[in-house]
């Protein structure tokens, strides 16, 4: 059975569409599960890992009042953050995800595990929040598995 980026690459090649992420609490764990797939340069435009407020405002143009008043780890954030890499990089998706991977930064109001994935394209920019169970690592991969199998799902409304 092909794995998830797998996947997701092979449709992209189909449409001749390209992707592009924005990580945070991922550590460009997307961007590497879409490099290792062969081929992916022909689908995959650019990764930027922004895992300080000031990179996340400084490179993506998230604004500094989204930050100051929602947070990082907000739907407002994933968005300007998806938003930011989809019009740097040219790509028809970006794709963004910015949480609490754990074991430590959880709140009663953004347990750890708590991830906002953030998807643009062409038709669509929405964010979606999920708390995933698990260790640090748990967390990382199912907030990358998540957010590639959003990209598929957004690739198949085209």
């Amino acid at each position: 059975m092909k794995n998830i980026e797998t996947i997701v690459c092979e449709l992209l090649l189909e449409r001749n569409l390209k992707v592009s992420t924005a990580e945070s609490c991922t550590g460009g764990l997307i961007s590497q599960k879409i490099t290792a797939v062969p081929g992916a340069s022909g689908c995959f435009d650019l990764g930027v890992v922004t895992y300080s407020n000031e990179q996340k405002h400084k490179i993506l143009g998230v604004k500094r009042e989204t930050l100051e008043h929602f947070g990082a780890v907000s739907r407002e954030t994933a968005l300007e953050m998806c938003k930011g890499v989809k019009k740097i990089s040219g790509a028809d998706f970006g794709i963004s995800v910015t949480g609490i991977a754990g074991p430590g930064g959880g709140t009663p109001q953004k347990p750890v595990g708590t991830v906002w994935i953030g998807l643009c394209s062409g038709c669509e920019h929405k964010a979606e929040m999920f708390v995933f169970d698990g260790d640090r690592d748990a967390v990382r991969e199912s907030t990358a598995n998540k957010a590639l199998e959003m990209v598929k799902d957004a690739i198949s409304k085209i």
